[in-house]
């Protein structure tokens, strides 16, 4: 509404401009009384006069055009967002599925066991950082619950109100930063069938949170790690090793994530932080940063 406005009232101007031109060139300029004035002469003069005014609302059209395909861009941009992250996700079972459990690894008397394997890799999207781009010049504050939703991801395309809140926090910069980065390395680990849904931590308390926030580590990052299904940590750490581009979204992802809990972390409550702790994007922290030897 604001960019129309602006148009409009450009438009607006510059006609009055140009009729007072008009009129002071009737004022100013010398005539003859008796002048007798031709048909093209008048064809020609209603032209000039006309025309400008033509030209400048036809431009403001242009404006208003461009605006209007603008916005549409942005629109699907955060629809193609919305559609990538939706199709990384793997359905929730119905009564009539059963639940997927990942295998735990035999455990072996007096050895330890050899890692296991890595699961054999689908081709991975590559990281969309260039192609996805979150617009948002001034911060804006997004309301706890907003958040909590928003970094937790859609479940499909029905989930309306997870939908919603991420379409409100992506209006913040820096959040938006995080949930770029949260999206693509889920992205990558579901392409190697390791889900966000699968991976349930160990419960931390809100306080061990708080103070790993502040930029207490030692003993304090090593609680929280809670996640502890070796299958996907071992493949997350072979990623690490010998994949530089996971490597680096990897690491710009825990480095967004961790900026973000220092930020949100003093004005959650205890409820909100521990939501936030079992969302998709935080298991996905968690389990990351193990294998990458962040906790210790």
């Amino acid at each position: 509404m604001a960019y129309r406005n602006a148009e409009t009232v450009i438009g607006l101007v510059l006609s009055a401009v140009w009729l007072v031109l008009l009129l002071l060139f009737w004022l100013l300029i010398p005539g003859e009384a008796d002048m007798r004035v031709s048909g093209i002469t008048r064809i020609l003069t209603i032209t000039g006069i006309v025309m400008p005014l033509a030209l400048i609302w036809m431009a403001v059209g242009f404006a208003g055009a461009i605006r209007r395909l603008r916005d549409e861009a942005a629109e699907l941009r955060g629809n193609l967002f919305l559609l990538q992250e939706m199709a990384t996700k793997r359905p929730r079972p119905t009564n009539a599925e059963p639940v997927r459990t990942q295998p735990q690894p035999a455990p072996v008397p007096a050895a330890r066991p050899a890692p296991p394997p890595a699961r054999p890799a689908r081709p991975a999207t590559p990281p969309r950082q260039a192609s996805l781009h979150f617009d948002a010049p001034e911060p804006v504050e997004i309301p706890a619950g907003i958040l909590v939703n928003a970094l937790n991801f859609p479940d499909d395309a029905n989930d309306q109100e997870t939908i919603a809140a991420l379409r409100m926090a992506l209006q913040d910069r820096d959040t938006a930063r995080v949930l770029r980065a949260a999206q693509d390395v889920v992205t990558l680990l579901a392409a190697h069938d390791i889900y966000m849904d699968d991976l349930p931590p160990d419960p931390v308390p809100p306080a061990i949170w708080r103070r790993f926030a502040e930029g207490e580590r030692g003993e304090t990052a090593r609680k929280i790690g809670g996640i502890g299904d070796e299958i996907a940590l071992e493949t997350v750490a072979t990623l690490m090793r010998g994949d530089e581009i996971f490597r680096d979204t990897a690491h710009h992802f825990l480095r967004h994530f961790d900026q973000m809990l220092t930020r949100e972390a003093p004005r959650l409550d205890d409820a909100q932080l521990t939501e936030l702790a079992d969302t998709r994007s935080a298991r996905g922290f968690m389990l990351v940063g193990r294998a990458a030897g962040v906790f210790g």
